[in-house]
Order: structure tokens, then sequence, then C-alpha cells
């Protein structure tokens, strides 16, 4: 099987084509940082209207990359939400557009299903088999999840306020460094003295596996106006005052995970007998000071951490056409009246079949 995968849900365009091998055959991303980055977040009229410039060329980009045409495809998939309506639409539209001329499968492919799956693409279905647990933190969500099978997800925990990529990115903000600010904050807490802030972490040692982050960040703001006086130029803040701050609030957002991650493995095992594998995904999975956290938590519970390759943690295409590969070799696609979603949980998808016990 070959399926073409697009995705435009928030700024980032993308096209990649992958097959049933679990090969990468092309996986164009084109990012939208530069026109946003006057603004300090991603406007969405912006973002669709780059969708729509820039969509047609990447989708010829990848066909010709993979040294394929139309012809060779089985199915056409596409983000079809959760994400920002304008873009999703594009996305979709384009999608069924190419399903429609040439006769194929369109597969609607919720993008937090691309995250989820992407271990089994570059693992292997048989490093990812069903069941897993899924730590999904990015900049919209931040989830634990049984996954049973495609389709079938088992919501153990969110957060209860704001998303750990959102607290990176506004945490980032209130520092002065630059748009997006995740990145760059991790790049500062290298240099940084984690020790050095006393910072909360909210919802540590209490029961369930909810998170919550608006108070860290509260917490970060007064720290902060400790240092320089409130509402002052972020700029006034040392080098070594911003990167022991990075290095205080990184910690404690790995911590609170950790704690999380705990729980959400106690509760796996009594279910299925087994605590991980561990599977991270999402923007935040590409932290390594997160991820390495994470390796020593699994290694501790005797199971596995799986975590794809940093370039495919952000957004991109090939999650989504590989999300659609796995829908479409159960037999699940779907109809050229299905609506673009702004919000869809993973928890109320439509499964598959008990076949896809067995892959």
């Amino acid at each position: 099987m070959i399926v073409l995968g697009i995705e435009t849900s928030c700024d980032e365009t993308a096209a990649a084509v992958v097959d049933s091998e679990h090969r990468i055959l092309a996986n164009k991303v084109l990012s939208q940082l530069d026109e946003h980055r006057p603004y300090g977040g991603v406007v969405p009229e912006i973002a669709a209207r780059s969708h729509m410039e820039h969509l047609d060329r990447l989708i010829r980009e990848a066909l010709e990359e993979a040294e394929l045409t139309f012809a060779d495809l089985d199915g056409i998939a596409a983000t079809s939400g959760p994400g920002l309506i304008g873009g999703v639409f594009v996305g979709m539209m384009t999608a069924k557009s190419i399903a429609a001329a040439r006769k194929l499968p369109f597969i609607a492919v919720n993008h937090l299903e691309g995250h989820a799956l992407t271990a089994r693409l570059t693992e292997g279905a048989e490093a990812a088999a069903f069941p897993y647990l899924l730590l999904l933190v990015s900049g919209g969500h931040c989830q634990l999840l049984s996954v049973e099978g495609v389709g079938r997800y088992k919501k153990l925990g969110s957060t209860i306020d704001d998303a750990v990529g959102e607290a990176f990115d506004k945490t980032a903000k209130m520092m002065g460094l630059p748009y997006p600010g995740g990145p760059h904050l991790e790049r500062c807490a290298r240099n940084g003295d984690p020790k050095r802030f006393d910072l909360p972490r909210p919802m540590k040692g209490r029961p369930g596996c909810d998170f919550s982050f608006s108070g860290l960040k509260t917490a970060v703001r007064n720290k902060i106006e400790g240092l320089i006086g409130r509402d002052a130029d972020p700029a006034l803040l040392s080098d070594q005052d911003r990167s022991d701050l990075a290095a205080s609030f990184q910690a404690a957002v790995g911590d609170v995970l950790l704690d999380r991650c705990k729980k959400a493995m106690d509760l796996f095992e009594s279910e299925f007998g087994q605590c991980g594998p561990l599977v991270v995904a999402g923007g935040v999975a590409a932290n390594i000071a997160l991820r390495e956290k994470l390796t020593a938590l699994c290694t501790s519970r005797k199971t596995e951490l799986l975590a794809p390759p940093v370039a495919l943690c952000t957004d991109n295409g090939a999650m989504i056409a590989w999300a659609g590969l796995e829908r479409l070799r159960l037999g699940l696609s779907d109809d050229f009246a299905t609506p673009a979603r702004p919000r869809w949980p993973l928890d109320q998808l439509k499964g598959a079949t008990e076949s896809d016990r067995a892959s």
C-alpha cells in the first residue's frame, strides 16, 4: 500500500508519501515561522492563506521525490481535525478533490492519531504492538492514553488548563526569548542551574493522571518580577538569570510528567499486566532533557520508551499518511461529506474491528 498524507492543521504545510513497508518515500514540510513571528503566535487567517498558496506545490514535489504519480497511490489521507478550522479545511478539500478525481479512498485522519501511531511507522508494528501507553505532549495537547488499537483510545488523564507546549511557549515569551519559545527555552536551559529557583510541581503526588501548568507559569512570572520588577522589559534579565529560570522551569515540567506517567503506568499495568511500553509523541517529545527523564523512568520500570525521531515529533505529513494507511488496511475510509473538526477527542474516534488486535 502507498498513501499520500496531507497536514494543514496549524502552521506547517506538509505532504508526504509512505508505504506499508514502513518507508517514508517523501516528506515535505514548509514552516510558516517567519510569517507568524511578528505576531508572537499563529494567526489563523495567515496560516490558511499560506496553506492555499503552497500545498499544491508540496504535493507535486512529494510525488516527484517518491518517483510516483497519482496512479500509484492506494489512498489519500488528510488531517480532518482537531486544528485551526481554516487550515484543516484547505487540506481536506484538496485531499477530497484528488480522491474524487482519481477514484481513490479518502481517509479523514485525526491529527492526534497521527502522532499516536508514528511510533508504529518508525519502530515497526512489532516493537510498538498494541496495547501501549501514550504520552501526547504538544502545543495544544497534554494527555495520557492507553492505545488498544487503531481508533481505540482510552484517556487516563489530560491537562485541566494549559497544554505543556503552550506553557513552554508562554514562559519563554515572559523571559524575552524569540518565537517559537519552546525550542529556545530548551537551549537556554542547558546553561542554567535547575535548582536555583524553587518552582511548584502542580498536581504532583495527587491521585489520577491529570496535569496542570497555569500555576507553574504564574510562579515563573513572579520570579521574573522579583528580579526586574513588575511590567519591566524581560530584556533586563541577565543571561544567567534567564538560563537558570529556563532550567528550573524545565526541571519542574519534567518532574510533573514523570509523576503523572508513573500513575498512568500503574493503571495500565493493572489492566494489561504490563506498565508499557511508553510512547511519547507530539512537538514537546523533541525535548531531549524530557526524553532522558522518561527513558530513566522506563528503565526503572523495566519497560521501553519509544519516541519518534525529532523531525517526526512536530507536525508532518508522514504521520498523517501512516495513520491513513493503518486505517485503510483495516477497511476504514471516509466519504466526501466528512466535516472538518476544530475539536476531535481521540477517545471519540471510530474504532477498527477486532482484526487489528492481530496486527
